[in-house]
This record gives C-alpha cells, structure tokens and sequence, in this order.
C-alpha cells in the first residue's frame, strides 16, 4: 500500500508558475511509474504526464507539452510536476497516481492504470 500527498497548490495569475509534488509513504515512489491528472468543474479527468519507473520515460499531453516538466527526486520520495505559462484552462484539481506496472505510452494516460491516487491539489489561474 502507498499512501499519496499533493503539495503545491494554489492561485497564480495567467502566465505564471507553479510546481506541484507527490509525496509517498509506505513505498518507495522510484519503483512506481506516477502519473498526474486534472479534473477540471463539470469535466472529465485527464491525463497531464507520466513518468514511468525504471528507464524514467516520461510522457506528457499534448495541451501540456512543452510548457510542463514531470520529474523524480528519489532523495523526497517525490514526484513533482513544474508548470510554466499557465492558462485558465490549466484551472482545476491535479492528482498523482501511481501504479507498480511498468506500463506503457499507451497505458500510461489511463486513469484506469493506476491503483493509488492522492487526494488532489487545487491549481487556480486567473486571468
């Protein structure tokens, strides 16, 4: 069992910055492959990035590439999520996941794929 904790949260005008982490007990994060998602009011969840244990592969949305950075800090036992030039549309509840399955592009997008979420994280943008 591993238990998860958001950190990071918060309101940042459009354009701004924030870094959320994924803090572990019970388990060593290094040996689960962490996903983040988002639900946004009235919307479906959906993926936002992935790192993958082992070889580290990460993996991202299109709506966040490039602006988003999935990272491991084995020293924590954290998985964090640096966002840059965030929008309004970035507004909503981000959660981390992980799974012990090493997993793949196309599994790790899935909410389905995970066994363990924390309990999410308020990210507001204003404009």
């Amino acid at each position: 069992q591993v238990q998860l904790v958001e950190s990071g949260g918060g309101l940042v005008q459009a354009g701004g910055s924030l870094r959320l982490s994924c803090a572990a007990s019970g388990r060593t994060l290094s040996t689960y492959t962490v996903g983040w998602f988002r639900q946004a009011p009235g919307k479906e969840r959906e993926f936002v990035a992935a790192v993958r244990w082992g070889d580290t592969a990460t993996y991202y949305a299109d709506s966040v590439k490039g602006r988003f950075t999935i990272s491991r800090d084995n020293a924590k036992n954290t998985v964090d999520l640096e966002m840059n030039s965030l929008q309004p549309v970035d507004t909503a509840v981000y959660y981390c996941a992980a799974t012990p399955i090493l997993g793949s592009s196309a599994t790790n997008s899935k909410s389905g794929s995970y066994a363990y979420w924390g309990q999410g994280a308020q990210v507001t943008v204003s404009s």
